[in-house]
C-alpha cells in the first residue's frame, strides 16, 4: 500500500513531470505523434479540397441526411485510445499503435477546429490552422526539447532569437493570408458553392 502511494502509474512521486517529458520512449512516442498529425491534417485538407473541387467522388458520409464530419471520427478515435491506455496501459509496440492513432484523431479533430467555434462557418477557416500549428508546435516541443535542466545561456539566446523570427513569421504569415484571402476567396467560394454538402 505505502508502494502504491509513493508512485502514480508506476512512476515514483519524486520524478518531476519534466522528467517524464525527457524520457527517450516519450520522445520517441511525440514524435510518432506529431508525424500522424501533421500526415493526417495534410491529407485531409488535400482529400477535402478534392471532393470539393469534384476532382474526386464525393467520400463524406451523410446520415439521413446530415453530413458527418470527420472531426467526428477524430473524436471517437480519441476516445477509444484514451480508454484503451486509461484500462489497458500498453507497453512496447501496443503503445507505439496507440501513439500513432492518437496522431491521427488530433489531426481529424484540430483540422476542422474552426468548426467548434463557428458551427456554420467555412472549413476554411483560419482557426484551424491556428490551432493546428499551436498543437504541433506542443507536440515538437516535447519531441525535441532538450531538458530545462540543461539549457545554457546560448540556448537562451537561440530561444529569444526563436520567439522572435516566430512573432515575424506570424506577422508575415497574417499578411500573406491575407493577400492569398483577396486574390483566392472567389475561387474558395465557388469551389464551395457547388461541393457536395
Amino acid at each position: 500500500m505505502l508502494r502504491e502511494q509513493n508512485e502514480v502509474l508506476g512512476v515514483p512521486m519524486e520524478k518531476s513531470l519534466e522528467n517524464l517529458f525527457q524520457t527517450k520512449s516519450t520522445k520517441h512516442l511525440a514524435r510518432a505523434v506529431l508525424t500522424t498529425f501533421i500526415l493526417t491534417f495534410v491529407s485531409a485538407r488535400i482529400l477535402v479540397f478534392l471532393i470539393m473541387s469534384r476532382t474526386v467522388p464525393d467520400l463524406y458520409v451523410h446520415v439521413k441526411g446530415t453530413h458527418v464530419h470527420h472531426l467526428n471520427y477524430g473524436i471517437f478515435l480519441l476516445s477509444a485510445v484514451c480508454g484503451y491506455l486509461l484500462f489497458r496501459r500498453p507497453t512496447g509496440r501496443r503503445l507505439e499503435v496507440a501513439a500513432i492513432l492518437y496522431g491521427i484523431g488530433m489531426g481529424l479533430t484540430f483540422d476542422e477546429f474552426g468548426m467548434w467555434i463557428h458551427l456554420g462557418g467555412s472549413y476554411w477557416q483560419r482557426a484551424s490552422w491556428d490551432a493546428v500549428t499551436v498543437v504541433a508546435s506542443f507536440f515538437a516541443l516535447i519531441a525535441f526539447a532538450p531538458s530545462w535542466r540543461k539549457l545554457r545561456p546560448q540556448h537562451w539566446l537561440t530561444g529569444v532569437i526563436l520567439v522572435f523570427s516566430l512573432i515575424l513569421f506570424f506577422l508575415m504569415l497574417v499578411k500573406s493570408f491575407e493577400y492569398a484571402g483577396k486574390k483566392f476567396k472567389p475561387e474558395i467560394q465557388k469551389i464551395e458553392s457547388i461541393a457536395p454538402h
